[in-house]
């Protein structure tokens, strides 16, 4: 007998199958994995700084060097990292949707710039 787990991935399957189009909602989670740090997560970024330090209107106007330096900062942090499994199985899903004429749409919270077209081009290098 099949595991309830099997029989789940069978059933996603099948659904996937008969989709005309699927939407995926990723977060920070996604590229945690590639050493990016989350925001709210455990060693998160809010847990060094104060988001109303950094990340509003009122913070620029009162210290935009200060403001540039964290953003500067996150870049910096992507730019040293490379996409992960789970973004290269995006881009893969998003490719084959698209052969089959389906929509495959992905909503990101993310700033890490790795749009899935980039990824699917920089799969031989992870």
């Amino acid at each position: 007998m099949a595991s309830s787990t099997t029989v789940k991935i069978a059933e996603f399957r099948r659904l996937l199958s008969h989709a005309h189009s699927v939407l995926v909602l990723t977060g920070a989670g996604i590229s945690a994995e590639s050493g990016i740090p989350t925001f709210r997560g455990a060693g998160g970024l809010w847990r060094q700084f104060k988001a109303t330090d950094l990340a509003t209107q009122t913070a620029f106007a009162r210290s935009p060097s200060l403001v540039w330096e964290f953003y500067h900062y996150r870049r910096e942090l992507v730019r040293a990292k490379q996409p992960n499994k789970a973004h290269i199985a995006l881009a893969k899903a998003e490719k084959q949707f698209e052969k089959e004429g389906k929509r495959f749409n992905v909503i990101t919270q993310n700033v890490d710039g790795w749009s899935f077209d980039f990824i699917e081009g920089q799969e031989q290098k992870i």
